[in-house]
């Protein structure tokens, strides 16, 4: 007697229609520090998810044209915070995968360590209008205070490097 589930066996190396195409997406941003301030404080941005959850999170965003990740950071910075910004140093880069309708998405995210150099906290001049949120945040409860895991590392790491750029 024939199975049932026999002929609907799909052959080895089938690709299924469920398999979605891949996007490469480059964001950079960062940790940009009041260091004028004993507390250091760092400026977190909020949004809310695809879920309507808030979540805290360090700015980013997509290089522009032939904007240097460099470059971008300071500008996505600002935008985000309204926080102007020197990068000190790079803190590494943190990948992750998601998906939205119709392909998955394997975005790489290059962070800075920056100096504040003026501006102040606003939403204002975000043009996608992410943020909704904006504050400072002293760079000892950073982590605590983040969203996500690996945006975590990047906030210890911020804190571990950051003495020796305060002494320059």
């Amino acid at each position: 007697m024939p199975s049932a589930v026999g002929p609907h066996i799909a052959p080895a190396g089938h690709a299924y229609p469920s398999s979605l195409p891949t996007v490469e997406e480059v964001s950079a941003g960062g940790v940009v520090v009041d260091t004028s301030d004993p507390n250091l404080p760092v400026a977190i941005i909020a949004r809310l998810n695809r879920g309507g959850r808030l979540e805290w999170c360090l700015p980013k965003g997509h290089p522009e044209g032939r904007e240097s990740n460099e470059r971008a950071a300071v500008r996505e910075i600002n935008e985000e915070t309204g926080i102007m910004g020197e990068i000190l140093a790079p803190l590494g880069s943190i990948d992750y995968w998601f998906t939205v309708t119709g392909h998955r998405v394997h975005k790489t995210v290059h962070h800075y360590l920056l100096r504040a150099t003026g501006g102040h906290l606003t939403i204002e001049n975000d043009p996608d209008h992410e943020a909704i949120d904006v504050a400072w945040v002293p760079i000892s409860e950073l982590a605590r205070r983040l969203s996500f895991p690996n945006e975590r590392r990047i906030a210890d790491l911020a804190r571990e490097v950051l003495p020796e750029h305060l002494l320059a």
